[in-house]
């Protein structure tokens, strides 16, 4: 039943990966330049209010909407995994889902931290140079993750495409 639509759920999987990676990319290539490049109490304070913004409704559908859909491409893989395309389904699944799992095991608690910080603390400035830093470099790893995942999805799709061509049709 499922393997009926296979293609279109791993279409928008592909493309609720990419659209994640683009955010993060976004993140990486200019926003987090542009904060770091401010005072550091005004980088910090900026920060704060971009991850007090960042989940809205409309992100956390992407992000979690996609997550969702990998896990079922995910299950239907693993229960049809001769089926062409399969393998690359999982493993552009299994990407985009570590870089979800990054997200909650190391941003989410970093983003929470930075929250407490006063940015007119004495020690604030070296708080949010470490927390840049740092924050950056994995988000940069989720970002590839995203982006990886979705290439490999599109990757399963034209296996799958190919085979189908290839494939005798069924009489009737």
């Amino acid at each position: 039943m499922i393997s009926r639509f296979l293609p279109a759920l791993t279409l928008i999987t592909a493309v609720g990966a990419a659209v994640v990676g683009g955010v993060f990319f976004a993140f990486s290539a200019f926003v987090m330049t542009a904060l770091r490049r401010l005072p550091p109490d005004q980088g910090l304070a900026a920060m704060q209010s971009v991850n007090r913004q960042a989940p809205t409704a409309a992100l956390m559908l992407v992000m979690f909407g996609t997550a969702a859909a990998c896990a079922v491409l995910g299950v239907a893989s693993v229960r049809d995994a001769h089926a062409p395309g399969a393998w690359y389904r999982l493993a552009g699944t299994a990407l985009y889902l570590l870089g979800v799992l990054l997200t909650i095991a190391y941003h989410v608690p970093h983003n929470d931290a930075l929250a407490r910080v006063d940015p007119t603390a004495a020690d604030a400035a070296g708080s949010w140079l470490e927390y840049a830093g740092a924050w950056t470099a994995w988000n940069h790893v989720r970002a590839l993750l995203s982006v990886a995942g979705a290439i490999v999805l599109v990757i399963a799709m034209r296996v799958g495409d190919r085979a189908a061509a290839v494939l005798p049709t069924p009489a009737g």
